[in-house]
């Protein structure tokens, strides 16, 4: 019997026939939600540019260090995580949760395949909270309309906006739109951002290519470009920078340098 609903809508939005970013960068990270146009696509990518699976896999690893650091040391219950992409492991609410049981955590994304697998984000343990809005990071109202069915915008937030300002190549439309969801937010929120940017000439050769696929186009922008998001606010150390260098676990072996760069900034 075919599949009806909700999940048998979305699914039939799914465009298999040209690549697209959620799915080439699960692909890059090991998962099996992508199809083999995302693969072609992604394997393309990786011949120009080998150095992209490392920052893929580096900024996942970003994400589990900041929001264990926002959870724990810094004592945030909330998140808001636009852009979320497909799910993998160490989700924001799996690693909110382990420290903070009573977390509540937004995901925001506007794509079907997401969609479809949105179920798998939408656990929780008891004490918390987790739910996902249907919406583009350009609409940010939208966003924090549905949000605040979940979240409290007179407590702390964090703020994660990872891999999805690269879509917007406007710099004031792209900067305003991160304004713009931080006003909402109450002062002890913060903002973990992290892009690709352009100091590597072989990964904007790679860039080049992708974005004449027929996937959506990614932008990339210089570190000073990217500093600019974070204008007005307290910048944690150790300040932007490649991502597998924030704050990373000890470890014998050495960092590996990426051209992905990230920080996270405090709302005063």
């Amino acid at each position: 019997m075919a599949e009806e609903g909700p999940g048998a809508d979305r699914a039939s939005k799914i465009d298999t026939s040209v690549p697209h970013s959620a799915r080439i960068w699960n692909y890059w990270l090991g998962g099996k939600d992508n199809y083999p146009v995302d693969a072609e696509a992604g394997d393309e990518f990786a011949k120009v540019f080998p150095g992209i699976v490392d920052a893929a896999r580096g900024s996942r690893y970003f994400l589990a260090r900041v929001v264990r650091h926002l959870a724990g040391e810094v004592g945030i219950r909330q998140f808001l995580d636009v852009g979320t992409g497909l799910p993998t492991v160490d989700n924001t609410h799996e690693i909110a949760q382990s420290v903070a049981p009573s977390s509540r955590i937004v995901y925001v994304d506007n794509d079907p395949l997401v969609l479809v697998h949105a179920q798998a984000l939408l656990t929780s343990t008891p004490e918390g909270a987790t739910d996902y809005i249907d919406a583009d990071v350009r609409e940010p109202e939208k966003i924090l309309e549905a949000a605040a069915a979940t979240l409290d915008f007179s407590r702390p937030v964090g703020l994660m906006m990872l891999g999805i300002m690269g879509h917007i190549p406007d710099d004031d439309l792209a900067r305003s739109l991160v304004r713009r969801l931080l006003e909402a937010l109450a002062p002890g929120s913060h903002l973990t951002l992290s892009d690709g940017t352009d100091v590597s000439a072989a990964r904007q050769q790679a860039h080049a290519t992708y974005n004449r696929s027929g996937a959506v186009p990614y932008h990339l922008r210089s570190p000073e470009e990217l500093g600019h998001f974070f204008d007005g606010l307290d910048l944690l150390e150790p300040g932007l920078v490649p991502v597998t260098q924030w704050r990373p676990d000890h470890t014998p072996f050495p960092v590996t340098p990426v051209t992905t760069y990230g920080g996270v900034g405090r709302k005063g």
